[in-house]
């Protein structure tokens, strides 16, 4: 069996933990930040759009350069764009200013997320791909489940200054370990532009409705918990470790029996998590549904990816990966609005059964357009990089 484990791999997947990390600890805090420059709730929601905005655009421009130019330049310098923005947060002496750093933030997030991914697929062997990205999800489940409680921390017993310092220098570690791994990818002499994948777009549809639900779940599930007198942090922290403990063993099951019945069978976990929140009326059934939705969720995912990622030309890995992580954006940006819609006209249980509606049309496609794609014998590995 190829090894996994190798220097390059574990030199990107720490880097992913410290690059998620310092992007986590931003989440809950930089709302604050916005309300003690003056803002209001339009500006911070002009802050999270305009930096998720600008990270769709940019993301299917980063993973063609990446096939065209090789993935070490956007790496190092996506990287240090990203250390210097996290930096700059501390002169930002109006909402202008931070609205300008969002932009700039949102672009280095897109080119350095999209060539740290592709080159993690370049790393991996190719028996060992769902396994291998199993345990890279795991370093994002990690900062998910920390960051934001660490930033919390930061601000009470510190300050926004100390929170934008400590959030650099993480990034700055994962341009460290990042610049160090040798990546084997030698960039070829194209003169094609091509900004998605056409191929993987079967799966990328199927991950798109798949995320709405992720979408829905992570922006009201605390205001749902509220109403029912449940403390979230408790469903959010079953969650994180539930995915945790989940996504090495989906991504070595979905090696050894395929992708197909990993995912068809944890788009029904998820579909079953759903529709246990949409009942719920207390802690037993929020608990239930955290485990449920880990393990659906968390299965589903790496192996979504790996999919991705096994039709795709080995040319084309970065323009696939873009396209697999464009739609895992405009998923949840494009959920949260429509469910917001829907929460204020009709009340929780309508919302958590229209994202359960949502995974349930992610199942129909991947079943009769991905599962039949994935199973069709033109698709196999393609030969390795050269290195």
């Amino acid at each position: 069996m190829e090894r996994l484990w190798t220097k390059p791999f574990v030199q990107m997947t720490l880097g992913a933990l410290f690059l998620f990390m310092g992007f986590y600890l931003l989440i809950p805090t930089l709302p604050l930040f916005i309300t003690q420059l003056g803002g209001n709730e339009l500006h911070v929601g002009l802050a999270s759009g305009m930096f998720t905005l600008t990270a769709v655009i940019f993301r299917p421009i980063g993973g063609m350069l990446v096939d065209r130019y090789g993935r070490r330049p956007f790496i190092i310098w996506g990287l240090l764009c990203f250390v210097l923005t996290m930096a700059l947060y501390n002169w930002a002496a109006g909402i202008a200013i931070l609205l300008a750093l969002r932009i700039l933030h949102g672009a280095s997030w897109a080119f350095s997320t999209t060539a740290v991914g592709t080159s993690v697929t370049d790393i991996i062997p190719p028996t060992r791909r769902g396994e291998g990205m199993g345990w890279f999800g795991v370093a994002m489940t990690a900062a998910m489940a920390v960051g934001p409680m660490a930033g919390i921390w930061v601000i009470d017993n510190g300050s926004f200054r100390a929170l934008f310092i400590l959030a650099a220098c993480l990034s700055a570690v994962a341009l460290l370990l990042a610049a160090a791994a040798r990546i084997p990818y030698q960039p070829k002499a194209s003169k094609r532009v091509e900004l998605f994948d056409k191929s993987t777009l079967p799966v990328t549809v199927t991950l798109f409705f798949l995320t709405i639900s992720y979408g829905g779940v992570m922006t009201f599930l605390p205001l749902f918990a509220q109403s029912i007198e449940v403390n979230s942090g408790t469903f959010f922290l079953v969650f994180a470790l539930t995915l945790t403990l989940t996504r090495p063993f989906a991504g070595k099951l979905s090696d050894r029996l395929g992708e197909s019945a990993v995912i068809m069978i944890s788009l029904l976990v998820t579909i079953l998590a759903l529709i246990v929140l949409m009942l719920t009326s207390g802690w037993t059934g929020v608990i239930a549904s955290a485990v449920l939705y880990g393990i659906g969720f968390g299965s589903a995912q790496p192996a979504l990816q790996a999919a991705t990622l096994r039709i795709a030309h080995p040319e084309r890995r970065g323009v696939a990966t873009a396209s697999f992580m464009t739609a895992f954006d405009l998923g949840i940006g494009l959920g949260s609005i429509m469910l917001g819609w829907i929460s204020q006209r009709t009340g929780y249980d309508v919302l958590f059964a229209v994202c359960a509606a949502s995974v349930a049309v992610s199942l129909l496609i991947f079943a009769v357009l991905a599962r039949r794609l994935l199973a069709r014998p033109d698709v196999q590995e393609q030969p390795a990089l050269s290195r």
